[in-house]
């Protein structure tokens, strides 16, 4: 059919898709819970990554649909805590990792996720100290998980920070002349511990134990009273705290009753304690071998 003066032919596909509304400069992600902003010319500085096709000039067409959070921000469902490294690859070509860091394999499958073949070169067991790789800083210490079997090369003893954390525990029973009688729904509240302190040693020290969905979007530097424990065993509580280096100060405890029943001896009794624990801080110490003092900075012929 003939085309008059007044008729156009429709722009190709993919060119109508790519015509969506520009992207601002910078940008607000959520990625697995944890609030991130960059520059758009971060996320699509490699065109060829998972990131840079997402919000390149082809996201519409290219790249899969760029999902948002109830509030506005694009959403991606990955590791949060591992995305700092990936912005930090795609900001200077290269990843500083902290001490003792005991998440590099899951690094590793997260730079395979955005198609970062590089960062992937970089983490390999076998490439060794790669060029992009620095050496390890104190800066992200509090972000370590516990119980990493990653010991620190040449050294005995592990840098770890001086800080405090308070253990809250409630709990319920019934007493009175027959212990066995009651309303059976005041045994069915589930203890809960409660975890306060600084967010990054609440990480270092209990990793991925530590429930944050009461108090979300905190940086390891702020404080919160509104963590709990994924778990209800108190002593386990108490022993990570031991092996994390951390000692006993104190404990209080409050305790109330309620009259329930026909009896007036039978009471509900809820109880809230609290233990507060502090741990030293406890420098690096090196012990290299002789043998092995000077290996480091010894040049290759």
């Amino acid at each position: 059919m003939a085309l008059n003066a007044n008729c156009r032919p429709a722009p190709p596909l993919a060119a109508r898709e790519s015509s969506g509304p520009p992207l601002p400069d910078v940008v607000e992600l959520n990625v697995g819970g944890q609030v991130y902003f960059t520059r758009l010319s971060t996320l699509t500085s490699l065109p060829n990554s998972v990131l840079g096709r997402m919000f390149g000039h082809k996201r519409n067409s290219a790249g899969p649909e760029l999902a948002r959070d109830n509030r506005g921000r694009f959403f991606i469902d990955r590791d949060g805590f591992l995305f700092r490294y990936i912005l930090d690859y795609l900001r200077d070509r290269a990843v500083v990792l902290p001490e003792l860091f005991p998440e590099k394999m899951r690094l590793r499958r997260e730079a395979e996720f955005f198609h970062l073949p590089e960062l992937v070169r970089m983490l390999s067991p076998d490439e060794g100290h790669s060029p992009g790789l620095e050496e390890p800083s104190h800066s992200d210490l509090d972000e370590l998980s516990q119980g990493s079997d990653l010991p620190r090369a040449g050294s005995q003893a592990a840098e770890r920070r001086a800080g405090f954390i308070t253990l809250g525990y409630r709990g319920s029973c019934v007493l009175g002349r027959d212990s066995l009688q009651g309303d059976a729904r005041l045994f069915r509240r589930v203890p809960r511990i409660l975890a306060c302190g600084r967010i990054g040693l609440l990480k270092e020290v209990f990793g991925d134990n530590v429930n944050e969905s009461r108090d979300p979007d905190r940086t390891p530097d702020r404080y919160t009273s509104r963590f709990y424990l994924r778990y209800r065993q108190l002593e386990r509580a108490f022993d990570t705290l031991a092996e994390a280096g951390f000692t006993l100060l104190g404990s209080n405890s409050s305790l109330t009753g309620s009259v329930c029943g026909q009896a007036i001896d039978d009471r509900a009794w809820s109880s809230y304690t609290e233990y507060l624990f502090y741990r030293e801080y406890i420098p690096v110490v090196f012990l290299f071998a002789p043998s092995t003092l000077s290996a480091p900075f010894s040049n290759s012929s």
